[in-house]
């Protein structure tokens, strides 16, 4: 029989889960503290509970727990990259980011991904698997035991499409959103999505405070299709849609994510065209100069091409930002470190 992910359970699961192994609830909140505060990899760990129960929990239990395989550090702005295995071989990326605002956390959502955007090698290899909610929460655990700081921001923008992995991720907001836990503010939690439109509109239901991230790339349907291989399934026009109704429902502003592309996304007139397509929205771009990938033929723009693009949609009226670009001397973009450590 399979042992249940304790690291994924929502606090009112695991005092059921401790009932029906004959204990009192109030043991079962002894666990949550060490699991998610305390960050226990083991059960041997939990000094306060007894040697019977860490017996049962043992074998009707598992906490997920990652083993640092790798870490990259930049020396220009002190970034640092983690390769992590997980409990069966597969390897997931995570990123530490220093900022004025406090520190932020990039996790991966699936070993692979399976949506395919021409530009990202993250889906070199395809899916592999989903994660569980203790092994997304646990990238931001791991890191925060190797560091010794605390995170207070977290985007789930790493390996993987989070909406194809709805319900670990839905669990994992939930569960480091929670006040007996984590406790990291859901207006600090980003995830990032290719534009899956039932999820967008299923997740706009949740009563959750994230902010949502489209990956846009594209200015129009026809751009967008040559580019991520959603589009075929998903329209522009129905995902900005989805979009719209995110936003009326939960009132948290949409931000649309532009990897500028040398000599495919980066004109004058894609800019025109995506300001045209944004006017009247209530947004934020983000322009992401790529990172570029052995695999593909992108390039990245100079910086009077990315700084000219700005400009032009600031001209529109688009509120608009350049990110920061982090971690360029360690494998900057997604799914870099763990293709390389994989081959």
């Amino acid at each position: 029989m399979e042992k249940t992910d304790i690291k994924s359970l929502y606090n009112k699961e695991l005092e059921e889960l401790f009932v029906s192994l004959g204990e009192k609830p109030f043991h079962a909140r002894q666990a949550f503290h060490w699991l998610h505060v305390k960050h226990a990899a083991s059960f041997a760990q939990m000094t306060d509970i007894s040697n019977k129960l860490k017996e049962k929990l043992t074998d009707t239990c598992r906490i997920a727990v990652l083993k640092q395989e790798k870490v990259q550090c930049s020396k220009a702005d002190g970034t640092r990259k983690y390769l992590f295995g997980l409990g069966d071989g597969n390897m997931v990326e995570s990123v530490f980011m220093r900022y004025r605002h406090g520190n932020s956390v990039c996790i991966s959502s699936q070993a692979g991904c399976r949506m395919g955007c021409r530009f990202c090698a993250s889906a070199l290899g395809g899916l592999v698997r989903n994660l569980t909610a203790g092994e997304m929460l646990e990238q931001v655990y791991r890191i925060q035991e190797d560091t010794g700081e605390r995170v207070s921001h977290v985007v789930v923008m790493g390996t993987g499409e989070p909406l194809d992995n709805y319900e670990n991720f839905l669990r994992f907001v939930r569960l480091l959103s929670d006040d007996k836990g984590a406790n990291i503010s859901q207006r600090n939690i980003t995830a990032s999505t290719c534009g899956i439109v039932p999820k967008i509109r299923r997740l706009a239901e949740e009563k959750l405070q994230i902010t949502l991230a489209l990956s846009l790339h594209a200015p129009s349907q026809e751009k967008r299709l040559s580019l991520m291989p959603v589009a075929k399934k998903y329209g522009l026009l129905e995902v900005l849609d989805a979009c719209d109704a995110y936003f009326a429902k939960t009132g948290r502003r949409i931000t649309f994510e532009y990897s500028l592309m040398g000599g495919m996304n980066d004109s004058t007139e894609d800019a025109r065209q995506l300001a045209a397509l944004l006017k009247g929205k209530n947004c934020h771009v983000n322009l992401i100069p790529i990172n570029p990938v052995d695999e593909r033929d992108y390039t990245q723009p100079s910086p009077q091409r990315v700084s000219n693009f700005k400009n032009n949609l600031e001209k529109y009226g688009i509120n608009v930002t350049i990110r920061r670009e982090m971690g360029r001397d360690i494998d900057g973009a997604c799914g870099q470190l763990r293709k390389r450590y994989l081959n």
